[in-house]
């Protein structure tokens, strides 16, 4: 184990490059998709089924990741997954048919489900002080979001320089580096080996968490009346019902329901998941916006972004500096009425509205996500032993996720339903279907009044969803303020560990 404080910080920069690696793979493929369809000959629906492999096996082996991590040793899983990552990367790479590169994509997605709740779960181990955890956590969630945004702009750039395979190949040098980083500087640590492997609770958790991923995602295609679609949201929420009962009555659970008697982990994690429905609406939003009514091209779009990268970065350093006289209460709720305010400015956009007016209020955006989100990681992690850190943290994690795909699915309905109301008598097929079409027929046409109709309507959508955004962050502000500590706790050294967690982290 590293005792030196610079091995511990080498450490957590290499859990930042490979945390860094699923922000980018999240969302740098959607730049690729018009040019896949050609290249590959892919239908919509294999289009559509590239996104989605990954979200869902990502989504389906959150939590036995985490719990295996805990039983066998989170640093050899930890590196095993970083492996599995860049050998799919270079799959996806390479796909010579959209069968293949479907497959690589799901392989990516359980690489990435392991490492986010195994690469979040070693944080306590390797700083046990809770300030410098404090400060770990930062810089953790900040290598997590920057990678969202930045998968457009390197995506955009490498498609207008290379073939498209290289929006995946940027994944292998930070691979390796991670590989090399964690091998050296991260200690091995495990909970107790003791622990029989709850079979059933994976299968149900499993299967549970990919109903109702798939049922949302599904949603947010086809719209809010489909029935299939409902069953399928119902099929999972009942999994995981049976799921937490079994939890209740197992000897050797998956997870330890226990966690949630903690106001702190319950109260981080779950506002920890608001902040992601906020995140990915924005980022569901905001480029629709920038293409279909800017003009702006895929490159241009990512870097019309960067507003958003960099009120992220302000507010960590500012959130950082004022964790030592705030509460996580204060922070957090601090946090969101930035959000707040980010998302009602965002809301007063219209057609003609510049672009400063929009790097004004997703800066804003970004600087409210680096005040709240490390708090309220910090606040689900300070409730979680060393002995079950990987589980716990991967159920942070997948109620994240979670938050995520649902968030999508629900603003995207906001959203069709205000474009489709904006559209008036126009509102009929492709149309209808969405801004991009609408563009794309008025262009062919050469009918300027019936773009300027689209790109109102899309606006008013986007009003429209990013006032139910505000609305929810206002919630939460209010929540934070009301049901967290406002006064931060005393700084608690690290004492000696018990002898099965102490033994555990000397055996790597």
């Amino acid at each position: 184990m590293p005792t030196s404080r610079s091995s511990r910080w080498l450490a957590l920069g290499a859990l930042a490059v490979a945390m860094l690696t699923i922000g980018l793979d999240t969302t740098v493929l959607t730049v690729a998709l018009p040019t896949l369809a050609v290249d590959l000959d892919a239908s919509n629906a294999q289009l559509q089924w590239f996104a989605s492999a990954y979200t869902l096996v990502l989504a389906a082996a959150l939590l036995p990741a985490g719990s295996l991590g805990d039983r066998f040793g989170r640093k050899r899983f930890l590196i095993g997954a970083l492996v599995l990552f860049g050998a799919a990367s270079v799959l996806c790479a390479y796909a010579g048919s959209a069968g293949t590169l479907i497959a690589a994509r799901a392989a990516l997605g359980f690489g990435a489900a392991i490492m986010m709740p195994l690469s979040m779960a070693v944080v306590p181990v390797l700083f046990p002080d809770s300030r410098e955890r404090g400060r770990a956590l930062t810089i953790w969630v900040t290598s997590t979001a920057i990678g969202l945004p930045l998968g457009p702009i390197l995506g955009g750039w490498l498609l207008e320089h290379f073939w498209w395979g290289s929006i995946f190949l940027i994944n292998v040098p930070l691979v390796l580096i991670g590989v090399l980083a964690v091998a050296l500087f991260v200690p091995e640590s495990r909970g107790s080996q003791d622990r029989p492997i709850d079979l059933p609770g994976i299968v149900l958790s499993s299967a549970g968490l990919l109903g109702l991923t798939y049922g949302f995602i599904r949603i947010g295609e086809d719209g809010w009346s489909d029935a299939g679609d409902w069953a399928l949201v119902a099929a999972g929420v009942a999994l995981l019902a049976l799921f937490v009962a079994r939890q209740r009555r197992a000897a050797y659970p998956l997870i330890d329901l226990g966690l949630f008697r903690s106001r702190g982990f319950t109260l981080g994690s779950g506002l920890a998941t608001v902040i992601n429905f906020a995140m990915f609406g924005l980022l569901f939003l905001v480029p629709q916006f920038l293409q279909a009514v800017g003009g702006a091209s895929s490159l241009g779009t990512g870097l019309r972004l960067l507003p958003m990268i960099g009120g992220l970065l302000v507010g960590t350093r500012i959130g950082g500096r004022a964790a030592r006289t705030l509460g996580p209460g204060a922070l957090i709720g601090a946090g969101f009425v930035v959000l707040t305010v980010a998302l009602v400015l965002g809301a007063g956009t219209t057609v003609d509205t510049g672009y400063g007016w929009t790097a004004t209020w997703i800066a804003l955006l970004g600087a409210g996500m680096g005040l709240a989100m490390p708090a309220t990681m910090g606040a689900a992690m300070d409730a979680l032993s060393v002995e079950r850190a990987g589980s716990g943290s991967a159920v942070i994690q997948a109620l994240r996720q979670a938050g995520g795909t649902i968030g999508v699915a629900v603003l995207g309905t906001v959203l069709s339903a205000g474009y489709q109301s904006g559209l008036g008598s126009a509102a009929v097929r492709p149309i209808s279907d969405s801004v991009a079409a609408g563009v794309a027929v008025a262009g062919q046409r050469g009918d300027a009044t019936l773009l300027d109709t689209v790109r109102r309507a899309f606006v008013s959508g986007m009003n429209q969803t990013l006032w139910v955004c505000a609305a929810l962050c206002a919630l939460a502000a209010v929540v934070a303020f009301w049901l967290l500590p406002r006064r931060p706790a005393a700084p608690v050294e690290p004492g000696p560990q018990p002898a099965p967690v102490a033994e555990s982290l000397h055996a790597g």
